[in-house]
């Protein structure tokens, strides 16, 4: 084959690994958002009659906050087999698992016809979406990243990203227009499950799309180093212990910036600022839509001034407006909606969209091939724990604890910005240690974050 039709060929099957990763991010992120949206609509009725409304509307969240468990077990597994038998048949199957529990969801009778076995079954999928979900973010990050050539890698790494914003559109549209067309008797008894199953036909022209594009370069490439192996998130722990710590702490604000923006300023304004929930929801889908255009913009600015730049100029700055957001919000809630819809779309879709579309090529290019599966799903879904699960919880807790004056949560935003800031500094620092020219180690010597130490 000559080279032109080589770069034809690489270039289509680009092609498709963008639409394969991209469209799967939405699929994924529509699924884990959907329950999240009906849980304390309908979830609480059908599967927690026998308490009270609002604690079963707590057990309902409680429920969705099993996903958020769930993903750093999703991420460990399908990281390892990515690691060791590639990154393609792993998002196929995560695909699956997603989607084949998201339709069982739809279809989990209620509490009145099969009795505990309702919210049994409930958790039991939603374990499975967020299993499925900790091991879609890595695979689809890894095919977009490992397929582009060097020089796009931050542009085409960005592009799975935007399946987040989508998928919280897709699933907060087909809610409402559900509830818009279905009177509530019939939403709640059955209208709310089309959405679940609705599911079935999008995974399956999604698991099409994946079979039809090729494993990585960089994966088949590494294939004899990968048989050498036998554990990569425990050869990860030997090989990158700062870089993996580093990562970490980086991602702090990204988790909480997210849950502050995105989904507690849903709580604060319709509560504490009397705004109401149409209004307020409106302000997050819009900044979704903004952050769906800016990701790609971010993820192209990244190739030419820098991933690490974007990424801590973004972690600062997620910090640092959190105050006059939140004055905003304080002050004009109810006076300026105008203001309102700025201060939710400048920090989530515009500054929070530039972290995020660097976010992926950082993380990526810090570990080497082999392990890289399992180190970015680590470093993602474990940090997830804190950064994500926790934040609603303890972004209420600092409000009331100032009288509904969210000034400690502006704060607590500052701090982690700052945390995180720092933390991207430090993996600049240790890629530049492992970019210096160094002696090629002895066969029994250990390479430790770039750095060869004898044993």
């Amino acid at each position: 084959m000559s080279v032109a039709a080589t770069d034809v060929q690489a270039q289509k099957n680009l092609r498709r690994v963008v639409i394969s990763s991209l469209m799967g991010a939405v699929i994924e992120w529509y699924d884990f958002f959907l329950y999240g949206v009906v849980a304390g609509l309908v979830f609480n009725k059908l599967y927690f009659p026998s308490f009270s409304p609002g604690v079963g509307t707590i057990l309902a969240f409680a429920t969705f906050a099993v996903g958020f468990v769930a993903r750093p077990l999703g991420g460990f597994i399908f990281g390892h087999f990515g690691d060791k038998i590639g990154r393609k048949k792993m998002l196929i199957l995560t695909l699956e698992i997603m989607g084949v529990a998201t339709v069982l969801i739809g279809c989990i009778p209620s509490y009145d016809s099969i009795g505990i076995w309702a919210p049994i079954l409930l958790v039991v999928c939603r374990l499975a979406q967020g299993i499925g979900l900790g091991g879609e973010w890595g695979g689809a990050v890894l095919m977009a990243y490992e397929s582009a050539p060097a020089h796009k890698r931050a542009f085409y790494g960005s592009l799975p990203q935007i399946g987040l914003s989508l998928g919280l559109m897709l699933a907060s549209g087909v809610i409402g227009l559900l509830s818009f067309l279905l009177p509530e008797e019939a939403f709640i008894s059955w209208g709310w499950r089309i959405a679940f199953i609705l599911s079935a036909v999008l995974v399956l022209v999604g698991a099409y799309i994946r079979t039809s594009v090729q494993e990585t370069q960089d994966f088949s490439s590494a294939k004899k180093e990968v048989a050498k192996i036998r554990y990569p998130m425990l050869e990860a722990f030997k090989r990158y212990p700062k870089t993996l710590t580093a990562c970490v702490g980086a991602r702090f604000v990204e988790g909480i910036a997210f849950n502050v923006f995105g989904v507690f300023s849903l709580t604060y304004l319709t509560q504490t600022c009397g705004v109401s929930r149409t209004v307020a929801l409106m302000a997050v889908v819009v900044a979704s839509g903004v952050m769906a255009c800016f990701i790609p913009m971010w993820g192209a600015m990244a190739d030419r001034i820098g991933k690490a730049r974007i990424f801590g100029t973004a972690a600062l700055l997620l910090g640092v407006t959190a105050y006059p957001v939140f004055w905003v919000l304080h002050n004009y809630a109810t006076t300026n909606l105008f203001f309102v819809y700025m201060a939710i779309i400048v920090p989530f879709g515009i500054i929070y969209a530039a972290a995020y579309a660097s976010m992926a090529s950082l993380f990526s290019e810090s570990f080497d091939p082999t392990v890289r599966y399992s180190s970015i799903s680590f470093v993602y879904q474990f940090s997830g724990i804190f950064a994500s699960g926790l934040t609603p919880m303890i972004a209420t807790m600092l409000v009331q604890a100032n009288d509904s004056q969210p000034w400690y949560l502006c704060g607590y935003l500052l701090v982690a910005g700052v945390i995180s800031a720092l933390a991207t500094a430090w993996i600049s620092s240790l890629k530049s240690a492992k970019a210096e020219p160094r002696a090629l180690p002895a066969d029994d010597d250990v390479v430790v974050d770039g750095n060869v130490v004898p044993e």
